[in-house]
């Protein structure tokens, strides 16, 4: 079996790959046995366990399931569940790790495990490659854990019921792209008094209507068109596990999760003055020029929820977000991403206004910028490429090592950068005008061309 696992699941923030081809429940036991085996040699004795609602899900667990209680390790099975909820299960009971198998929102023929610590503290990418070396070694604690079965769902709504509360009732359009955030946020919303028009809330793990990933586009298009049909106050959608959220305004405009994230900064900034603010290197400069406006402290830091949770554990941080849409609670929660609450936080500041929604996203300053773009390279060179540029554009421009290059051009700035999880290098640009966007593009495009094995994206 050992010889069977391809060592390319084992990536920077979980395990995960192709269903049948790299993923099967024999080959999750055995990362269940390691897993199990880690957090016995922390001392830990119980766990969490969920998964989502795709179709191989179910399979998955119980070969997960099974590795773990080989262990000795106590295992509470949550059924099925949303990511933020397994890392609430796992905060709020005090135990000693959690586990859900979650796809999120990869196609179908995905699926993968995301693994934490104590209090939903993520793994480390060490710690991520050390269950592979334990895989290969073989080497397991031994015993027999106890299954038990517990549901953390009204703990959470309760939870998120009194932390949040609305000033006025919204209309609200929600599209779970028959992810399973369907099966909780409609119910919750109206629990906090709002109307939902529900689109594609109907658990199904196949995604028969759009894959559930708010961060592209044309998975928002639907979403869009119910909000101005029904004249709904915001349009929410969320991806495939829940822990990451999108918005569309009332006039159908669709927000990059960074602007989201700093009006949720004002929020915070009202209560905690001067509180630093987390979020990723792709993130825009609008979002570090309005912290800064409204008396808080940005700090950028490297793309990646595990990366984003860990910097805020160390340094206090109550509030951060990714571009990618998640959003990360410290205040009155646990450090961790969670869609859900994002839009329940959201919603409450819009409630306080009787202002539309598009008004608060009208008072951020308007900046010519491209979605995340993605460029196929090679795992094994997309690094080296990346440290190329970053000593080519250091000798011309300012720039921002700390994840990739961000290269500080007159105009604007644009990302080179190695996804952690994908063969592809990351890039983003954003510029005070459209012409310095395309000039930026263009030099940046220039230098990735001197490698042949880097495909540009159009």
């Amino acid at each position: 079996m050992t010889g069977d696992i391809n060592p390319f699941i084992f990536r920077a923030y979980d395990v995960r790959g192709k269903v049948g081809l790299d993923i099967t429940p024999e080959v999750f036991e055995q990362v269940g046995r390691a897993y199990g085996t880690l957090i016995r040699r922390n001392g830990g004795r119980s766990i969490a366990l969920g998964m989502d609602n795709r179709l191989s899900s179910p399979a998955l667990k119980e070969g997960f399931a099974r590795g773990c209680l080989g262990t000795g390790l106590d295992v509470v099975d949550i059924g099925v569940n949303h990511t933020p909820l397994l890392y609430f299960a796992t905060a709020h009971w005090g135990l000693d790790g959690g586990a859900t198998v979650t796809g999120s929102h990869n196609p179908v023929s995905d699926n993968g495990v995301k693994m934490v610590h104590p209090g939903a503290a993520p793994l480390t990418e060490d710690e991520i490659q050390w269950l592979l070396e334990a895989i290969r070694r073989q080497d397991f604690a031994q015993g027999a854990g106890r299954r038990t079965t517990r549901d953390p769902r009204e703990d959470y709504f309760g939870a998120i019921a009194a932390h949040v509360k609305l000033a006025r009732p919204l209309r609200v359009a929600v599209d779970a792209g028959n992810g399973i955030a369907g099966s909780f946020a409609p119910e919750l919303l109206r629990r906090l008094g709002c109307e939902v028009i529900e689109l594609y809330c109907e658990s199904d793990g196949s995604f028969p209507n759009h894959l559930p990933d708010p961060e592209m586009e044309e998975n928002m298009r639907d979403l869009v068109a119910r909000v101005l049909e029904t004249r709904a106050d915001v349009g929410i959608a969320y991806d495939g596990d829940a822990d990451r959220m999108g918005v569309v305004d009332e006039r159908g405009r669709r927000h990059e999760a960074d602007l989201i994230l700093a009006l949720l900064a004002r929020d915070l900034l009202t209560r905690h003055p001067g509180a630093e603010i987390v979020f990723d290197v792709k993130s825009s400069q609008i979002l570090l020029d309005d912290i800064r406006k409204h008396g808080g402290r940005p700090v950028m830091w490297k793309t990646g929820h595990s990366h984003l949770k860990r910097k805020m554990r160390e340094d206090k941080i109550l509030l951060g977000g990714e571009v990618s849409g998640h959003m990360f609670f410290g205040e009155n929660w646990y450090g961790v991403d969670d869609g859900i609450l994002a839009s329940c936080k959201f919603l409450e500041l819009c409630s306080r206004s009787p202002q539309p929604v598009s008004s608060h996203f009208d008072t951020l300053p308007h900046l010519f910028s491209t979605p995340e773009l993605k460029a196929p390279c090679a795992d094994e060179r997309k690094f080296e490429v990346v440290a190329e540029l970053a000593r080519e554009f250091k000798g011309r421009y300012e720039t921002i090592d700390i994840d990739g290059v961000r290269i500080l051009f007159p105009e604007g700035w644009g990302l080179v950068r190695a996804s952690n999880t994908n063969p592809y290098l990351t890039l983003r640009f954003e510029a005070r005008t459209e012409r310095g966007l395309r000039e930026m593009m263009a030099i940046v495009y220039d230098a990735l061309r001197r490698h042949s094995f880097v495909t540009l994206p159009a």
